[in-house]
């Protein structure tokens, strides 16, 4: 009777261990914005969220600052002014910026990184990287993350990097699902949903998404991204399509017409391009076609996924 009450014991403390071992990491989670102080730092503090979440208000073709965006903001890539976890979220930024990035080949700021965005997600111009708006979306970012310890990336941050797919991507069955799922936000032509200044579901193709230079124009960051956090309303703890079907949408996201913007002066070394960046040259002998769509998965080693 005795050994029939220690093998039960055993195993259940077996599978206690195990469920530690196999805990998910804490994810972050933002700071409440009720404790923004009532100040004039405060008030920096709020204009910088106001600007990321209202970005064409300010800076879209009807803008009261400056007309230089193609009427997107920036919380359409960085959801909710970038507080969701995968969803792009800016929980990095103070900790990570300043920081040495292969894209540029140089040590970039954040005011470099914002810019980054202006001019290839926004599709648009840079804005005075010492003016006002540059301060307070710096200064928001900053308290965003202000928890966050130099040079750490809290789980949860940025967009989530998928498992991946051993066959290539496939714009055609990405086309099935875009309608199925998408189409009704985003429009069957991807045009996107209007709304005041901007929009209130943004365009995923044509003049006004963004460029063919932005960091979301990568099939693994475009996938992540919808797997987490598309069709609208779904957590990443409950996703609703597949890793596949993620893939598939992203394919067909990124096969439609947008403007091309080279970059001539990224990647310096081009033996650290990410290995689904779609414009050659490469340091291999794969297609630009090979990198944009897969497979991947004997194109180099995965730990070589670059944010």
């Amino acid at each position: 009777m005795q050994y029939l009450f220690i093998l039960p014991l055993a195993f259940l403390l077996l599978m206690a261990c195990r469920r530690q071992q196999h805990a998910p990491a804490v994810i972050w989670t933002p700071p409440d914005t009720a404790t923004i102080a009532h100040s004039p730092a405060g008030d920096e503090i709020r204009y910088g969220r106001e600007l990321i979440a209202n970005t064409a208000r300010y800076f879209g073709p009807g803008g009261s600052i400056a007309k230089i965006s193609n009427g997107m903001n920036c919380q359409n890539c960085h959801l909710a002014a970038g507080t969701i976890p995968w969803g792009n979220n800016l929980s990095a930024a103070r900790a990570t910026y300043p920081k040495y990035r292969d894209r540029s080949g140089t040590v970039e700021s954040l005011e470099k990184k914002i810019n980054d965005c202006f001019e290839r997600s926004l599709n648009g111009r840079p804005i005075d990287s010492t003016g006002r708006e540059m301060r307070a979306m710096v200064a928001y970012m900053q308290w965003l993350s202000y928890k966050v310890p130099r040079g750490n990336r809290p789980a949860g941050s940025g967009i989530m990097q998928l498992p991946l797919k051993p066959s290539a991507a496939d714009p055609n069955r990405g086309q099935l699902v875009y309608m199925l799922h998408c189409a009704s936000c985003h429009g069957a032509d991807g045009r996107g949903k209007p709304a005041g200044a901007g929009f209130l579901y943004p365009p995923l193709w044509g003049h006004h998404s963004f460029n063919t230079g932005a960091g979301i124009y990568r099939i693994s960051k475009m996938a992540g991204f919808i797997y987490n956090n598309m069709p609208q309303g779904i957590t990443w703890q409950k996703p609703l399509l597949t890793t596949e079907e993620a893939w598939d949408v992203a394919a067909w996201i990124l096969s439609q017409p947008r403007t091309y913007k080279p970059y001539r002066a990224d990647w310096p070394d081009i033996r650290t391009k990410p290995f689904d960046h779609p414009f050659g040259p490469y340091a291999d002998t794969f297609s630009e076609n090979r990198h944009k769509y897969g497979p991947f998965g004997h194109m180099v080693p995965a730990s070589s996924v670059k944010p």
